[in-house]
């Protein structure tokens, strides 16, 4: 029964997470997924001692952090357990690679069809 009573709780406590930042997950995969593929640096690995590196979800949440929050690599290191370094790193590869990726189809220059539609989305509000 308590088992239960803190599955149930789990649930409710993700999917308030879920409203709060507005999470969709297929996209934030899909994104994760991209950027694994675009730069190895990303994927989990194995240093020579054979200790595992950081997860690519630990190296992306916290460069949404910083970015999102305007956050300093300090700031986010302990939450993360990142050092510094590793964390300033993982930002510009991850700038670097959503440039590379997206660019072409998000972060172009809006057409006069986009700009049509957006001012009619705004219009209706």
């Amino acid at each position: 029964m308590a088992m239960e009573e803190e599955e149930n709780q789990g649930r409710r406590r993700g999917s308030q997470v879920d409203r709060r930042w507005n999470v969709d997950r297929h996209k934030h995969s899909r994104v994760m997924h991209d950027i694994c593929n675009y730069d190895a640096y990303f994927v989990q690995k194995c240093d020579a001692a054979g200790v595992l590196g950081h997860l690519p979800e630990q190296k992306l949440t916290t460069v949404k952090r910083m970015l999102a929050y305007g956050a300093s690599a300090d700031q986010v290191d302990e939450v993360a357990r990142m050092g510094k370094s590793t964390t300033l790193e993982a930002l510009v590869r991850f700038c670097d690679a959503v440039e590379n990726l997206y660019t072409r189809d998000y972060l172009r220059r809006p057409t006069p069809k986009d700009l049509q539609r957006l001012l009619q989305k705004a219009e209706a509000r």
